[in-house]
């Protein structure tokens, strides 16, 4: 591990990769994970702005998540491709800072995010008749600018403080990116109250989304039990089913890693979970919309025929 003493400005990420062949296949693998989230991603985006029978509250939140998941990705893999490529580990204090307030702030958003698309599915499915009224434009915009806002906000609060904490000699991050907790492990002083506070905003803006989640799916799960449309039923289900899934995905990890004390935290165990919400997450997210959706398959058929159309 290497030290820098305090009049240095870079921070060293000792990275997810070991030296060794089983790190360069894992390198490999996350390359490939990053491409296929930047190729899926963009591609959602692309197919709801070009498909008007996607222009509906769900498929602008939907377009929302994407954007967010491949700035997310983006965020976090090409500087750890950089470090293990050159051989070079640094990060420089301003970059890591940047590092920090855009993942902050995806982080907060898409958990706001998530809540937002619940509860246009809470409104579909329970409400059908009032949904035009309950989930307006103007409704899906101030959600989505709320989550982008709020995101910002709180990622502020906790960029300032880390870049305004004193360091002690080592700068060695023992993660792959710039996280917060483990920044503050090289602290020269006691941060037992910052600690709260990170512990109170992944309550807002984790715990409490994903409550409000649970009980939008509560109601959902029991509107769907009544539903006398098998087919209504079968497409609720799996709606309900794919949104669940990319909620477990992201949540769970998110709020076991930044829940726990820093007694009960090892750096590995971080690092593996921390893969889950900012890697594997965004590169599944299109794909699980894509497969288990017949809108989305239906308008990607319509945009393949309009292509070639245009060729002959």
């Amino acid at each position: 591990m290497e030290n820098y003493n305090q009049t240095s400005t870079d921070f060293i990420l000792l990275g997810l990769f070991p030296p060794s062949r089983i790190g360069l296949l894992f390198f490999i693998l996350i390359v490939l994970i990053f491409l296929m989230a930047l190729f899926g991603n963009l591609s959602m985006i692309i197919l709801i702005l070009l498909d008007t029978h996607l222009h509906t509250p769900m498929y602008f939140l939907l377009s929302q998540l994407s954007l967010m998941d491949l700035n997310y990705i983006s965020t976090i893999v090409p500087k750890m491709a950089s470090n293990y490529l050159s051989g070079n580990k640094s990060i420089s204090f301003i970059g890591c800072g940047v590092q920090s307030f855009f993942f902050l702030t995806l982080a907060g958003g898409e958990g706001l995010l998530l809540a937002s698309m619940a509860y246009d599915r809470y409104v579909a499915i329970c409400f059908p008749l009032h949904y035009a009224i309950r989930m307006s434009k103007r409704l899906c915009v101030l959600m989505i600018m709320g989550s982008w806002i709020m995101g910002s906000i709180n990622s502020c609060a906790h960029t300032a403080y880390i870049l305004h904490i004193p360091y002690c000699q080592s700068r060695a991050i023992n993660h792959f990116f710039c996280d917060v907790p483990a920044m503050v492990n090289l602290a020269c002083m006691d941060t037992w109250v910052y600690e709260y506070t990170v512990f109170v905003s992944t309550t807002l803006y984790l715990m409490f989304p994903f409550i409000g989640i649970a009980c939008s799916y509560g109601r959902v799960l029991h509107a769907i039990c009544r539903m006398q449309s098998t087919e209504g039923r079968k497409k609720a289900y799996s709606t309900c089913s794919t949104h669940l899934t990319v909620v477990t995905f992201y949540y769970a990890p998110f709020v076991y890693t930044y829940l726990r004390p820093r007694s009960l935290r090892s750096p590995t165990e971080d690092k593996i979970l921390a893969v889950f919400y900012t890697i594997l997450t965004p590169m599944l997210n299109p794909i699980i919309y894509s497969l288990r959706n017949k809108e989305v398959i239906g308008a990607l058929r319509r945009l393949i025929q309009r292509i070639q159309s245009v060729k002959m």
